[in-house]
């Protein structure tokens, strides 16, 4: 084969194969960053729980994606995160909120399977931490400022929630996204937030309705800016009844 030939088929070689990646990219859209109106491409997780969630399952209903800080600092998970998680959790067993709403509700963490079961598992000494801010034993000691404080904290957690060791409640579907293949795609995922160097996500919540179209975005690294559980609630009934 003559040299010019040779580089004409290598050529050729390399246009197919950028053609072919295209082609291929088309058929399989990446996730990218959730824009309101618009729809978020499919995507399918493992489940803490078992088996894996994906665009058959999720089909023909409203999806509220919940995506947790996580870890907050080495060892130490953000607590108003899984504040909110207990909200939904109250919220769905004393209304039975995803069959009413026809509704599925998902938490995702861009960890592995044991860190995500090791972040259920500290549930219970996070509340009792929060339990123990909100009523500290040395309270009529503190000075005006440990008394605002105690204040501010109330008003961030101002319901009681106490789970026990190895019975905290998972209604709701926990998916693994350790390659970061959903928290990556949709920019969630960080390294770094206020001095902390932990893989994280940025708090972000994401409401699809049944078309999987985004009709509802909340996206930020101040974590007691966001929406509760009945303001979420509220919004998706709405959306229900246009």
């Amino acid at each position: 084969m003559t040299r010019q030939l040779k580089k004409v088929t290598v050529g050729m070689t390399v246009v197919f194969g950028i053609l072919g990646a295209a082609f291929l990219g088309a058929q399989t859209p990446r996730v990218r960053p959730a824009i309101v109106g618009q729809p978020l491409p499919d995507f399918s997780l493992p489940v803490l729980q078992g088996g894996e969630i994906g665009p058959s399952v999720l089909k023909g209903k409203n999806v509220l994606l919940v995506f947790p800080r996580g870890l907050a600092g080495k060892d130490h998970w953000c607590h108003v995160c899984n504040y909110q998680y207990a909200e939904l959790v109250e919220l769905e067993q004393k209304e039975n909120i995803r069959q009413g709403n026809d509704l599925e509700i998902l938490f995702v963490l861009p960890y592995s399977r044991e860190m995500v079961g090791e972040w259920v598992e500290a549930f219970p000494k996070q509340f009792k931490e929060i339990a123990e801010w909100k009523n500290p034993p040395d309270a009529d000691q503190l000075d005006e400022q440990g008394k605002n404080r105690i204040q501010r904290i109330k008003k961030w957690f101002p319901k009681d929630y106490m789970y026990e060791a190895g019975r905290v409640p998972t209604p709701f579907p926990i998916l693994i996204d350790a390659e970061r293949s959903l928290t990556g795609g949709l920019g969630i995922f960080t390294t770094e937030w206020s001095g902390s160097q932990i893989d994280q996500n940025i708090p972000t919540i994401i409401l699809l309705d049944k078309q999987g179209v985004v009709q509802f975005k909340y996206m930020s690294q101040n974590t007691f800016d966001r929406p509760g559980a009945d303001y979420l609630l509220r919004f998706i009934r709405r959306m229900l009844a246009d």
